[in-house]
């Protein structure tokens, strides 16, 4: 299963998130959920750092075991950055609520 954390502060702005695991829909490269997480992920970070002056701190590590990647913004976070984090956030909702066998979401204030 992939566990999806999003970090929200007091305002309810999305300030981070962790995705780890692997939702085991089906083999490793045919997984479409893994799949669709994924464009999901490198997506929102690729256009943060892309298209916005926010900087956002990216750890990631794939192994056969655990992939994770967490995204964390560090400072000033711009409005398209806002825009895009809540774009991912409705993104993963909506694979989850199609597949709540291979994908969680929680929420937590930080």
């Amino acid at each position: 299963m992939i566990n999806v954390t999003i970090y929200k502060n007091h305002n309810n702005d999305i300030v981070g998130f962790e995705t780890e695991g692997h939702a085991g829909y089906d083999d490793s490269g045919k997984d479409i959920i893994c799949a669709a997480v994924s464009m999901l992920v490198i997506n929102t970070v690729n256009s943060i750092e892309a298209f916005t002056d926010t900087d956002i701190e990216v750890k990631s590590n794939n192994d056969n075991d655990n992939a994770r990647i967490s995204a964390k913004v560090t400072g000033h976070q711009s409005g398209e950055a806002a825009v895009l984090l809540k774009s991912l956030e409705l993104g993963l909702t909506q694979v989850a609520k199609g597949n709540p066998k291979y994908i969680s979401i929680t929420f937590k204030e930080v």
